[in-house]
């Protein structure tokens, strides 16, 4: 029989569609989700039911993995605890959103995962997500699919909803075409936002690789896969943007690098402040004292402290305890990725309103913390 069709635009309560989506899952048939990448086709990953489903409607081979669709960043180390770090970041950046990340399973998971949420799955789950040793997850930025999977007992197999080798659906139309009958319940909710495929990324220890270029292309994932380290301070007029300079010299003469080929190594280190505004001037005397000591601190331009840029960071240095509580207080998730610039948590005050005098001894903690912290930093 055909599928139900659910105008989501026309819907006045979306719960009781989510509701019907989980119970349709929960008895091993297959949804249409809309995403904002093109539409997909699921099945709950704890009935086997529902994954035979999927290769028998789409006409797919069965060695050609499926991906997994989960709530957040945060689960995907539940499913795999050894993600990698550069997984970890593109994860923690790009999620929700239009990337798939393919993560390297521990060799001893290669043919039966037994860490982790995986090793929870189906057996035949297990070979249908993960053949190959690798495993494909995915947070789909939409709010229908997200509530979903927050219902759900455990996460969704995911895929495109086409047959094999088609162009993929945009619309709830072109996939009811191409699945037709196949599929239980269909969720309409118009064009897709970006009506292209998700940027499928393989990530190896410190690598990324895009297997299939999407909406995400390589040179913007090379650079959601640096090392970022942020450096916080009130204002983000002298303090941090006196750190930020001094960090960049310190980490380039480590690492034996030039001074402005930071970045294309994949490190990027930034300045805020928890009270900023936006693009204002550092102190004179700030950018005295950094020319003083052969830096250029001229063009920086202050910027406040941002949901982004929290989530983004690998490493949070404040200038201060009070700064530190701040800060985790508002991000609690953030807790142990920041850090006073102090190693021994104590203090650097504020120069404002000071003489040079005070700006370079203010600069002389500055430096003398950051190689205490530096050291200690893996940036390979």
């Amino acid at each position: 029989m055909p599928p139900i069709v659910i105008d989501l635009k026309k819907t006045d309560d979306r719960r009781d569609v989510v509701h019907r989506a989980v119970q349709t899952l929960t008895e091993g048939q297959l949804v249409v989700f809309p995403t904002e990448t093109v539409y997909g086709v699921g099945a709950c990953a704890r009935k086997p039911a529902g994954i035979d489903k999927i290769f028998a409607a789409k006409g797919r081979h069965p060695e050609a993995p499926l991906a997994l669709a989960i709530k957040s960043a945060e689960e995907a180390l539940d499913y795999v605890p050894g993600l990698g770090r550069v997984a970890e970041r593109l994860a923690r950046r790009c999620w929700p959103g239009p990337v798939t990340l393919v993560v390297d399973l521990p060799q001893r998971e290669a043919h039966a995962a037994d860490e982790g949420l995986l090793g929870q799955l189906p057996e035949m789950v297990q070979r249908a997500v993960a053949p190959n040793g690798t495993l494909g997850l995915r947070v789909p930025a939409h709010d229908t699919v997200l509530d979903t999977l927050r219902m759900l007992a455990g996460p969704i197999a995911l895929t495109s909803a086409n047959l094999s080798g088609q162009p993929a659906a945009v619309t709830a139309k072109e996939a009811v075409d191409s699945l037709g009958d196949q599929v239980a319940l269909v969720l309409d909710d118009g064009p897709c936002r970006y009506g292209q495929p998700s940027s499928v990324v393989q990530t190896t220890g410190s690598k990324c690789r895009c297997i299939r270029e999407g909406v995400v292309s390589q040179s913007t994932l090379d650079r959601l896969s640096s090392m970022v380290v942020l450096i916080v301070c009130t204002g983000n007029t002298c303090r941090s943007p006196m750190a930020e300079v001094v960090m960049r010299h310190l980490v380039a003469k480590k690492m034996q690098w030039p001074n402005n080929q930071l970045e294309q190594h994949g490190i990027i280190i930034a300045s805020a402040g928890i009270a900023a505004l936006s693009d204002c001037a550092p102190s004179s005397e700030a950018v005295e004292v950094m020319q003083e000591r052969g830096m250029d601190l001229s063009k920086h331009e202050s910027q406040p402290l941002t949901d982004k840029l929290v989530r983004h960071a690998d490493i949070i240095l404040t200038l201060t305890g009070g700064h530190r509580n701040a800060l985790t207080r508002r991000w609690p998730e953030c807790a142990e990725r920041t850090h006073t610039l102090r190693g021994d948590g104590g203090d650097i005050n504020d120069p404002i309103g000071g003489s040079l005098t005070v700006y370079r001894a203010c600069a002389d903690q500055i430096t003398s913390a950051l190689q205490e912290r530096i050291a200690e930093i893996d940036f390979s």
